[in-house]
């Protein structure tokens, strides 16, 4: 009797145990092309936001770093890094009532950036839903895609200060189409 329940319950197990392997989509990139990806930009996107805080220290400022790799001529996925540098909350303000989230920014930043392939807030086109419109953020044309960087806890111009130490790491360390 025992035998009879535990059949059903082995070929349930069996079925979402195997599904999963055979049942799923191949993934986008040939997984060795996503490790030597990712492996790479895990090296080069520390070094780049080392450059970067150090940059923001410089100007006494704090917030948020963020840098990213596009792989490809179209944005369809990315891999990022953050790093938020003494704190990422600013105290409300005359021009930010509720305060501002430097993370939300920097990635907003990114995010125009990813859309336009231009640097933010010189997309030449309106600002969309989610994007800030803000400069501070900068991208690179690689030889396989493209790299980002974005600070936001500064001004403007201090923002594309910052970002300029992490672009410049990236693309001194990738390789980049001039």
């Amino acid at each position: 009797m025992n035998k009879i329940k535990l059949i059903p319950l082995t070929i349930t197990l069996l079925f979402f145990l195997v599904n999963p392997i055979f049942g799923q989509d191949k993934p986008l990139l040939p997984q060795s092309d996503l490790k030597q990806t990712s492996s790479a930009f895990d090296l080069v996107s520390n070094e780049a936001l080392d450059s970067m805080i150090a940059q923001a220290i410089k100007l006494k400022l704090q917030g948020a770093a963020v840098v990213a790799y596009i792989d490809g001529d179209a944005t369809k996925s990315w891999i990022s890094k953050m790093v938020v540098v003494g704190s990422f909350r600013k105290a409300p303000t005359e021009k930010h009532r509720g305060g501002a989230n430097s993370v939300a920014i920097a990635y907003s930043k990114a995010a125009e950036m990813a859309e336009s392939l231009k640097n933010s807030g010189n997309s030449g086109r309106p600002v969309m839903a989610g994007e800030t419109g803000y400069r501070g953020g900068l991208i690179a044309k690689c030889a396989n895609g493209y790299a980002i960087a974005a600070f936001s806890g500064g001004t403007q111009d201090q923002d594309v200060l910052v970002s300029q130490a992490g672009i410049e790491v990236l693309t001194t360390k990738l390789l980049v189409n001039k």
